[in-house]
């Protein structure tokens, strides 16, 4: 029975000479395969429906646990802004690999609408530092690394924070505090903020440059020490972005 799911294309692999499977992450049944007949053949109306980073409603013939079959598409956003820019195509290649390694570890619907929220809003315009470093924050919780952002790593204090440390994993407070280095109070406000925000919900970002930079900093040392990904497209973009 022919089946319509909303879904977005991460990936796209050459089958036979003129068709492909293309790996889905679907609204209705997560990370899934189809196989599309005929989609590599130039004149295939369904060649441009079938890229990588493709936004769609598909109709498919949907098997559990098997490769499923591509019927047709229809695109609910073209993401035109994100496809003629190449450092918002590079955050896209790494929120996709992120969210594969995210996907092998949880089924969470959410983590479908946290994905797509956020691509949305990477079209919109919105600033990609933000917008990634939210993601990155929601998802370590999937990953099974979340950040107690209530009290100090290593005390419990709820009060006199001090500090956040990526390497030591969180808040630290006054009194246990040594070497770490110094952040503002801001960006111990704003990463609550992150982790808290319904990013459906966001229409500006107004957070300034030092604030970003912390952050950032902060989420790139958590991850290295405490997740065991090594993403070839992080790397990449951290050096697109330094250029």
């Amino acid at each position: 029975m022919l089946e319509k799911v909303e879904g977005f294309i991460f990936k796209e692999t050459p089958y036979g000479e003129t068709s492909k499977i293309v790996s889905v992450f679907t609204k209705e049944h997560g990370l899934i395969s189809l196989l599309c007949k005929g989609a590599k053949n130039i004149k295939s109306k369904n060649r441009a429906l079938t890229l990588r980073f493709t936004y769609a409603y598909f109709n498919i013939y949907y098997k559990e646990n098997k490769l499923s079959l591509f019927h047709s598409a229809d695109i609910i956003n073209p993401l035109k802004n994100i496809n003629s820019d190449i450092i918002l195509i590079s955050y896209l290649s790494y929120l996709v690999e992120l969210t594969s390694q995210v996907l092998k570890q949880s089924k969470e619907p959410i983590v479908y609408d946290d994905f797509i929220n956020t691509i949305l809003k990477l079209e919109a315009g919105l600033d990609p530092l933000v917008l990634t470093n939210i993601l990155e924050l929601k998802f370590l919780d999937y990953l099974g690394v979340g950040i107690n952002l209530n009290e100090c790593i290593i005390c419990g204090s709820k009060t006199n924070i001090a500090t956040i440390d990526g390497d030591k994993g969180g808040y630290i407070c006054l009194n246990c505090l040594t070497d770490e280095r110094i952040v503002a109070k801001k960006v111990i406000q704003m990463l609550r903020m992150y982790y808290y925000v319904n990013i459906k919900s966001i229409s500006k970002l107004d957070i300034d440059d030092e604030t970003k930079k912390e952050i950032n900093f902060f989420l790139d040392l958590y991850y290295d020490r405490y997740t065991g990904l090594y993403l070839k497209s992080k790397d990449f973009l951290k050096k697109l972005v330094s250029l």
